[in-house]
């Protein structure tokens, strides 16, 4: 019966997951498609920005990180999980409420990622197709990302994402409120964790779907692999930091 239930909330997080995967999908099917008359671009003047305009990039923002990021939390949810099997009579609820804000950090942080956005298009860093067009930009996300892997902070975010049960024993809380407050904190945690890769997808391009494939099971690896979280951490770094110089070279 446990397996049942705990299949049924996996079910629900795939689901979300393959939603999420699947209207990036069709976004970027509708970008090299349909014909540029005929499609919405970002403003590239600041002063053009609307309300819709606003919205639809956020929106954007805001089902990429449910799709790079809820993957990544599994381990943590399914713990979670099973951690209220045992002390609660109302374990789905309390699993929904806990995802939810842990997706509720990453929506916050879309709406920092939008704004970024709309400054670099001002900038003309990025193109009306969300594409790159600055070295300075690609190479200092590529930078800071790659000195953030070496930073204790990085290390220490990604030490408590990889262990699920000891977050559960620290910081677990009674009730719809602790499950909110504990999805919550996860969710800041992990973002500690990987906003500086995030950031990559300005330097690749927003919509790049391949690069953000690969992020995505760069953020698993770091959280999945029974690796050593430095020594994880600092290989990603390296990575970074060599991509970063390459551009700067040509």
């Amino acid at each position: 019966m446990f397996f049942r239930a705990q299949i049924s909330v996996l079910a629900v997080v795939l689901a979300v997951i393959v939603a999420a995967w699947g209207w990036l999908f069709y976004q970027h099917w509708q970008m090299a498609s349909l014909p540029m008359s005929q499609m919405w671009m970002p403003p590239s003047e600041m002063a053009a920005w609307r309300f819709i305009d606003f919205a639809l990039v956020y929106s954007m923002w805001a089902v990429m990180m449910a799709a790079m990021m809820l993957p990544s939390a599994i381990p943590m949810i399914m713990a979670f999980h099973r951690a209220c099997e045992q002390r609660t009579s109302a374990p789905h609820r309390l699993s929904y409420l806990f995802v939810l804000a842990y997706l509720l950090v990453w929506f916050l942080f879309s709406s920092v990622l939008t704004l970024l956005q709309w400054q670099f298009h001002g900038w003309s860093w990025l193109t009306p197709m969300m594409d790159n067009q600055s070295t300075v930009l690609a190479v200092g996300v590529l930078f800071l990302a790659g000195i953030y892997q070496f930073m204790p902070a990085k290390n220490a975010c990604l030490t408590h994402c990889k262990s699920p049960m000891g977050f559960l024993l620290n910081e677990w809380r009674k009730g719809a409120s602790g499950a909110l407050i504990m999805g919550f904190r996860h969710g800041a945690t992990c973002l500690g964790c990987c906003w500086a890769q995030m950031l990559i997808m300005f330097a690749v391009g927003v919509m790049n779907l391949p690069a953000m494939a690969l992020i995505t099971l760069l953020v698993i690896a770091e959280k999945w692999l029974p690796v050593e979280s430095g020594i994880i951490c600092k290989a990603g770094g390296v990575v970074f930091l060599l991509w970063g110089a390459l551009l700067w070279g040509l």
